[in-house]
């Protein structure tokens, strides 16, 4: 185990999270605005409680509604009332906070504002189904285990909401709405960040059928005519700034790598492929370089996908690194990847990292990466390997960056 390389990978996560914090992103964003009339305030996402939190220091509100994942919020904030609900699939508490926020947001006037922030892991936490909410359940998770990235699964899922696709802000008129956006989606597009409640939609009813056709989704008769039913395409109510993204954590961890005497190369902010791919990628490109005196780090941000073939435990950013594992084995060299939000699917984990001593010691273990990927149980592994990310909730969601280091 290389213990230099692990506390310099550590400096690089801490570093980079701590960029895209949404404190003062939220503080930006409503710096010398004044609002007339009564404004309520509505959250939704991983990043909720920490923008609710600004923001009620910022402005004077007048109620609202926060929902934030389970392990995300921090306490109660004066004058809202704080859900902590399911994710990535919607449960029941999901849809009682989005009830208590329309309730919110129900007979306000022209002159009242919703101030509404937003940020990734929305789709499942706001959400007021259009069909039983078994079903809804039941597709999400057919698309998560399908391999489909987070604009397909979007598209899908708008359709099937009453507050998806522009339809909350329907909700809110004749309110104006201002809508403070923390990015988790390559690009920026508005409509697809947490589904865009608060957006018009540009995605299309012939697009959202093909996604369920490449995917074989099934889908009840109620289903597919949601899927059939065209979204707002207008949303004249509603301002919207984003304060956060993908390429901020990137920059940060850049910059972390050269005060840490590497050379950082980044090679992309908009990574989308198998994380399994990505990892694998990651790890020729510390095979190609190595060796050559040269401190080195590249950098990829975006986010991965995993298709599920088995029932461990982990996430796309545990799969991408321990993916990486054979094929640093034997360099002096390091691959980490990690969640900006600070959980990795359905774990406590942030992410992942491993050196060029990993793979051997996994196979002391008799564990075979290989199979350990077959059955998507990343985390047991790189367990054993004391190569698990630990942060904890973060408070903000902007997507991933990976990070491999080859030192000389």
């Amino acid at each position: 185990m290389n213990d230099k390389l692990r506390r310099d990978g550590r400096r690089i996560v801490d570093r980079a999270i701590g960029a895209v914090l949404p404190d003062e992103a939220v503080r930006r964003a409503l710096e010398g605005r004044e609002f007339s009339g009564r404004v309520v305030l509505v959250a939704a996402g991983k990043a909720a409680w920490q923008m609710a939190r600004t923001a009620a220091e910022c402005v004077r509100v007048s109620g609202g509604v926060v929902v934030t994942k389970y392990g995300h919020g921090k306490g109660d904030i004066p004058g809202l009332v704080c859900y902590e609900a399911g994710h990535p699939v919607p449960d029941e508490n999901s849809f009682r906070a989005t009830e208590a926020a329309i309730d919110a947001v129900t007979g306000l006037t022209a002159e009242d504002t919703v101030l509404f922030l937003l940020s990734g892991g929305g789709s499942a936490l706001f959400e007021r189904p259009l069909l039983p909410p078994e079903e809804l359940q039941d597709i999400t998770g057919q698309l998560l285990a399908s391999g489909a990235d987070i604009v397909e699964m979007n598209t899908i899922r708008k359709r099937l909401s009453a507050v998806k696709g522009g339809r909350f802000a329907q909700l809110c008129r004749p309110a104006h709405v201002v809508s403070i956006v923390l990015s988790d989606i390559l690009g920026d597009p508005l409509d697809m960040i947490a589904s865009g409640p608060a957006c018009a939609d540009r995605s299309t009813c012939a697009e959202a059928k093909a996604v369920a056709e490449k995917y074989g989704l099934r889908l009840s008769p109620l289903a597919r005519e949601l899927l059939a039913r065209e979204t707002p395409k207008q949303a004249d109510n509603v301002e919207s700034v984003i304060t956060g993204s993908v390429r901020e954590l990137c920059a940060a961890a850049a910059e972390e790598c050269r005060a840490l005497g590497y050379e950082p190369l980044m090679l992309t902010d908009r990574l989308c492929c198998q994380a399994r791919e990505a990892g694998s990628f990651l790890a020729s490109m510390v095979r190609t370089h190595a060796g050559q005196g040269r401190r080195l780090a590249f950098l990829a941000g975006g986010e991965t996908v995993v298709r599920l073939t088995g029932s461990g435990k982990g996430g796309r950013t545990q799969e991408l690194a321990l993916a990486a594992a054979e094929g640093i084995e034997g360099l002096d060299a390091l691959v980490l990847s990690v969640g900006s939000d600070g959980t990795d699917g359905p774990t406590d984990a942030a992410g992942g990292m491993v050196d060029g001593d990993t793979a051997g010691e996994l196979r002391r273990q008799g564990l075979r990466i290989y199979d350990v990927l077959q059955d998507n149980d990343a985390y047991h592994a790189l367990e054993k390997a004391e190569g698990l990310i630990i942060t904890g909730p973060t408070g903000t969601n902007v997507n991933d960056v990976a990070v491999a280091l080859v030192n000389g």
